[in-house]
């Protein structure tokens, strides 16, 4: 695949830098400036460079300029945008890496991770990217280490297939969720920021609203991330068109897609373990955080926990317990046992429960190894016979 990147300067009022990033970056390619409706004259200071300018009427938000951005960089013949910020934060001599990067892995995301170190870094800025970290490894899987950057390459065909909502800051972080669950990959490259002095630093996120938008979508996609629905993955056909897999094929894609028989051997377990646990009504929601933190199957962790369900494996683990407490099982089911006694019955399960999950966990994991182990020297074997 032939890369030809377009390097896109979203602004909005940032008159007082713009014209230095948009000529440092013009030494490494084509540029465009997408004008967000700004009110400063900024985009008059750069009239006389050659570069191509594109102005919405009013404030759109970051978002949709990067939407527009693609949409003209498509027109250009263009197969992926760099978008670095105007503020003058970035380095434009960074290019290059990015430029390197989509000619190594064309189908990949990459998201500068700056270099907090420095000076100046706003502590705002800190407690925000740890966030919107932790928030997409629960709802991908994927562990990246700046998921707030500006400073990204993309494919353009990602806008074709990850199908957004947010149109301002949040765009950034949805269009990497939506991205890793139709099944491309997302990578970190490094980079120095330079945060000015607060005094002079121009920022137009609203700590208030913008923070409201990320937390709302936030919310939408974590909940969509408990759905043990795998989500519609994306393939090339043999034209090299962009194609949406059928979802019952996804099934069998999200199963195999970079798992092991150690991960599903794992995933089991845990589910195993969890379920066992007495979290009444939380069961399932623990191993969906725990299985999409860790990049395991969260389909296998459900699977697996549905063998705790009431009364088989609670009662054992209540056995269990009562036996730890008084050194006899329980053998009289009443009311006074069940119903009066309760709160000892649920002491009895906790314990119980410490003792058998583990012991469980460990039977299921190895069963699962075992057999996906056997299922995998078999799929191996099948195209040499």
């Amino acid at each position: 695949m032939q890369v030809k990147p377009l390097i896109v300067i979203p602004v909005y009022n940032h008159g007082a830098t713009l014209r230095d990033v948009a000529r440092r970056a013009m030494n490494y390619g084509e540029v465009l400036i997408v004008d967000d409706g700004s009110t400063d004259g900024g985009p008059a200071e750069v009239g006389d460079l050659d570069l191509t300018l594109i102005s919405h009427d009013e404030n759109l938000g970051k978002g949709q300029a990067i939407l527009t951005a693609a949409e003209k960089a498509r027109a250009l013949g263009k197969t992926h945008i760099i978008t670095i910020d105007a503020d003058g934060q970035h380095f434009p001599e960074e290019i290059p890496t990015f430029i390197e990067a989509i000619q190594q892995s064309p189908e990949t995301i990459f998201v500068g991770s700056r270099n907090f170190q420095g000076q100046n870094v706003p502590g705002a800025s800190k407690f925000g990217r740890s966030f919107s970290n932790f928030w997409l490894r629960v709802q991908t899987g994927i562990k990246l280490s700046d998921v707030q950057s500006g400073f990204r390459a993309y494919p353009l065909e990602i806008f074709e297939v990850a199908k957004t909502s947010e149109t301002r800051y949040a765009f950034e972080v949805e269009i990497l969720v939506k991205s890793a669950w139709a099944g491309y990959d997302l990578k970190d490259l490094p980079i120095e920021v330079h945060y000015p002095d607060p005094q002079e630093r121009v920022s137009h996120f609203d700590a208030i609203k913008d923070n409201v938008r990320i937390s709302m979508l936030n919310t939408r996609l974590t909940m969509r991330s408990f759905v043990p629905v795998p989500h519609r993955q994306y393939d090339k056909d043999d034209e090299g068109k962009i194609t949406p897999i059928h979802p019952l094929r996804s099934l069998r894609i999200l199963l195999s897609k970079d798992e092991t028989p150690l991960n599903l051997a794992i995933a089991g377990a845990m589910g195993m373990l969890l379920g066992t646990l007495p979290l009444i009504a939380m069961h399932s929601i623990a191993i969906i955080l725990f299985c999409g933190f860790f990049r395991l199957s969260k389909i296998t962790g459900l699977a697996v926990s549905q063998l705790c369900i009431p009364p088989l494996v609670p009662a054992l683990c209540i056995e269990t317990g009562h036996y730890l407490r008084y050194d006899r099982f329980l053998t009289e089911i009443s009311l006074q046992t069940l119903g009066y006694e309760a709160l000892d019955r649920f002491y009895e399960w906790v314990l119980g429960s410490l003792v058998l999950g583990p012991l469980f966990a460990i039977i299921i994991g190895i069963a699962i190894y075992i057999m996906a182990f056997t299922i995998k020297r078999f799929l191996d074997m099948k195209p040499q016979q």
